[in-house]
């Protein structure tokens, strides 16, 4: 029953008080003193803490005491004195003791040998597994540690299914139901391994962690909302506290506590200068915030300590579930049998009502009555006494028929029990019926999540998964915000500021990824890098963000030129990137050639003198690339037209540019139109066919009529009507629009007005959400930038 001696004579003493979840609660003391008086004569500091203990929903999973009054904290507070505090069973704990008078567990004499308790408890639920257990005996530990009852019902009964069908159960399908330890407090458990461990021998290693988010509110900080299994919050940030005393840990500007009826949370401040994600990693390193749990599965099979492995012990508690069954299938067939024989007399008797009269009037008294009505009917002496004692309402029609229907009901009871103590099979179907009432009753989802293992990524599994904003300016420095933060306009508004530069700083780029992409950073100068987009630090909606030479390791005068979310683990052999260059140079190459970048970056393209790269796309080959100047002019030739070279290779030529004219952007033709911007805030959209299929390396056609009154044309993208297009300027300012407001026309149109922008502000920049994004309202990884 996964209780020691202590407990198991708590339960029982409060079962005996009729301490029932329904009935009113009693006082500690009073629990205490007839757990001690009765049964358990070790002092009531001892009896006292064991039930707290069952009373507290940090240590109990599962609680089996309802605790009316102060029962501790998870701070390691006393609970008050047992004379203030108040206690009953719980509703799960009713299910433990169940059915414990029908002889369904064997008792033993008490210490006096003045009353009887019970060697172990029916335990209808599967207490070892799902509260857990801790303790040392002489020369024996155990550490079992708790699990979801959800779970361990599923895996029971998966193991009755197949005795059932005479089908040995692989441990292993066992380990794919019970995913792992589920501890009361939440957290996280970091790797399987242990946990494979553990089921698979009885002993293992587990690694727990605190939940922790990172935050920025205008500065950052990391937010602690569940600790590990038996860990003490006060000893956790006095310790904490310590580490930055001593140095160990910088970086923690301020410890603060904000615990409070709502639940655990507590907040370490971290330096404008320090990076969260390093400062979260040294308070694993250092702290409880990150603990072990050593498993060591050991329980009493028939007295007898035995390490036990997962499928181990739910046999035995499947084994135990049997002799509960059984015996109280005997004691209630047993019952009804007796019960049945009175009726069969009672039958006979009323069947002859006069003579059975007529034999106790003439009788001298009752003992008389009774032999000359067993020597004249043959009924036993209980059958002869009930008969005696039947009272004169049984003699009507009515009660006569109630018999009737008593003794065919009792019947249908006997039959019903003969058939589960014959029967395996039925035996096995009333544990799974009682089972599967639990898990309806009780069970709830994890509270532990398993996350990967130490040596895989360990901060990922801590960041929220949301869609992000991606700025940078022209000195490069660089922000991530969440895309809730731009909310939807009309076309033609003045737009919300997105972040506020230095004056001598304009924003220069800007993109949307999912916040657990990898994202790949091109430089002007033809170098490639790839960070985690929740690596870019977090800001406000006017902070200008963090330099970018902190995140990666950029040489002198090295400006990023491209960025956008990948995965290269996950793309196809055939994924190819397409590099532009300012000056109209195309270079076409394999993705896996970049699969090992390191923090230094390596050689994406090779740059004449002059030049630099300006856009980066990705395809899967066959596509067909589009092209825009500045000046408006625009190109479409096949990505064929480009052969795959190598690292090395500086490219082809793209496009034949005019004088002072320059590539602004370029796209892979889809069915999507083409969206341009110029600088003065005007737009048009115009749909793909306008432009004709051309040869590599031509003047191409006019795809934007510019003029003074629209300025060049800074910016390229591709998109359908029922998706989203977000502009800004120079100063910072942004505007979200939907782009069905901007009209399609004709390729050399002048569009209409996107964006009001004064004379001295210019737009310099627009992305692309995507139709996913629109729908979710908190948006989707397919983007475009422009």
């Amino acid at each position: 029953d996964g209780l020691k001696p202590v407990h198991r004579r708590i339960l029982y003493a409060m079962n005996e008080l009729n301490l029932d979840y329904n009935k009113p609660y009693k006082k500690s003391a009073r629990i205490v003193g007839d757990t001690m008086g009765k049964y358990h004569p070790h002092g009531n500091t001892a009896i006292y803490d064991a039930m707290v203990r069952m009373a507290q929903e940090f240590s109990m999973r599962y609680m089996l005491v309802d605790g009316h009054g102060n029962f501790g904290s998870v701070d390691g507070d006393a609970p008050a004195a047992e004379r203030y505090t108040e206690a009953r069973l719980s509703r799960l704990a009713a299910y433990m003791l169940s059915d414990i008078e029908k002889d369904t567990v064997d008792f033993a004499p008490n210490y006096t040998e003045e009353f009887k308790e019970p060697t172990v408890l029916p335990s209808r639920a599967p207490n070892l597994l799902i509260n857990g257990s801790s303790g040392i005996a002489v020369g024996m530990a155990t550490n079992i540690p708790p699990h979801n009852l959800a779970e361990i019902t599923e895996a029971v009964i998966t193991m009755i299914d197949n005795f059932k069908e005479n089908k040995e159960t692989d441990i292993e399908d066992l380990i794919k139901i019970v995913s792992g330890p589920d501890f009361p407090t939440a957290g996280f458990i970091v790797g399987r391994e242990g946990i494979r461990d553990a089921y698979r021998t009885g002993r293992g290693k587990i690694i727990m962690r605190a939940k922790a988010e990172i935050e920025t509110n205008g500065h950052k900080s990391i937010v602690v909302t569940e600790l590990p299994y038996q860990v003490n919050k006060a000893v956790l940030l006095k310790r904490i506290a310590e580490l930055v005393k001593d140095k160990k840990i910088s970086g923690i500007s301020d410890l603060r506590e904000e615990s409070d009826r709502n639940g655990l949370r507590f907040v370490v401040e971290v330096r404008k200068d320090a990076n969260p994600n390093v400062v979260l990693n040294k308070l694993y390193k250092f702290s409880q915030m990150q603990e072990s749990f050593g498993v060591n599965m050991i329980a009493l099979v028939d007295n007898e300590p035995k390490t036990l492995n997962l499928k181990e012990l739910l046999h035995y508690y499947i084994l135990h579930q049997k002799d509960v069954v059984v015996r109280r299938t005997r004691f209630e067939l047993a019952k009804a049998k007796k019960r049945e024989h009175i009726l069969d007399g009672y039958v006979i008797a009323l069947s002859n009502i006069d003579e059975v009269i007529e034999i106790i009037k003439k009788s001298s008294d009752t003992a008389s009555a009774k032999a000359n009505l067993r020597e004249r009917f043959g009924f036993t002496e209980e059958q002869v006494t009930a008969i005696v004692e039947l009272p004169l309402r049984s003699l009507t029609n009515l009660e006569q028929e109630k018999i009737q229907e008593e003794l065919a009901k009792l019947k249908k009871i006997i039959a019903e029990l003969t058939e589960i103590l014959n029967n395996e099979n039925v035996l096995y179907d009333v544990i799974k019926k009682e089972l599967l009432e639990i898990k309806d009753k009780f069970a709830d989802p994890r509270r532990t999540i398993i996350i990967n293992d130490a040596d895989d990524i360990e901060i990922e599994d801590l960041i929220q998964d949301e869609t992000n904003v991606i700025t940078m300016t022209d000195m490069d420095y660089i922000k991530r915000a969440p895309l809730d933060s731009y909310k939807s306009q009309n076309r033609g508004g003045k737009g919300v500021r997105a972040i506020k530069p230095r004056e001598e700083d304009i924003v220069s780029n800007m993109f949307i990824t999912n916040s657990k992409s990898d994202v790949m950073f091109f430089t002007n100068r033809g170098r490639v890098y790839i960070i985690k987009a929740y690596e870019i630090p977090e800001a406000g909606k006017t902070a200008r963000g963090t330099a970018i030479v902190n995140l990666l390791n950029l040489g002198p005068g090295e400006k990023i030129a491209a960025a956008f979310p990948i995965n290269i683990s996950e793309t196809t052999e055939n994924c190819r990137l397409l590099m532009f260059t300012k000056k109209g140079i195309v270079k076409r190459i394999n993705l896996s050639q970049f699969s090992n970048i390191n923090k230094r970056g390596i050689i994406a393209l090779n740059i004449h003198d002059g030049d630099e790269l300006i856009k980066v796309l990705l395809s899967d080959g066959g596509a067909e690339v589009f092209l825009a100047t500045s000046g408006g002019m625009c190109i479409r030739f096949s990505e064929d037209d480009a052969r795959p070279v190598g690292r090395s290779a500086a490219g082809v030529k793209a496009v034949k540019l005019r004088k002072d004219d320059f590539v602004i952007g370029a796209g892979l033709i889809n069915d999507e139109d083409v969206i341009f911007v110029s600088e003065n805030g005007f737009g048009n959209r115009v749909a793909p066919s306008e432009f004709k299929l051309q040869s590599r390396a031509g003047i191409g056609l006019i795809g934007y009529r510019v003029s003074a009154k629209t300025g060049a044309v800074v910016s390229l993208n591709f998109a359908k009507a029922d998706e989203e297009l977000i502009l800004i300027t120079s100063e910072g300012i942004t505007i979200r629009i939907n782009v069905s407001e901007i009209p399609q026309h004709h390729r050399s149109a002048t569009g209409v007005k996107l964006i009001k922008v004064e004379d001295d502000v210019k737009v310099i920049s627009s992305a692309k959400i995507s139709q996913a994004a629109v729908a979710l309202g908190n948006g989707a990884e397919e983007t475009e930038q422009g």
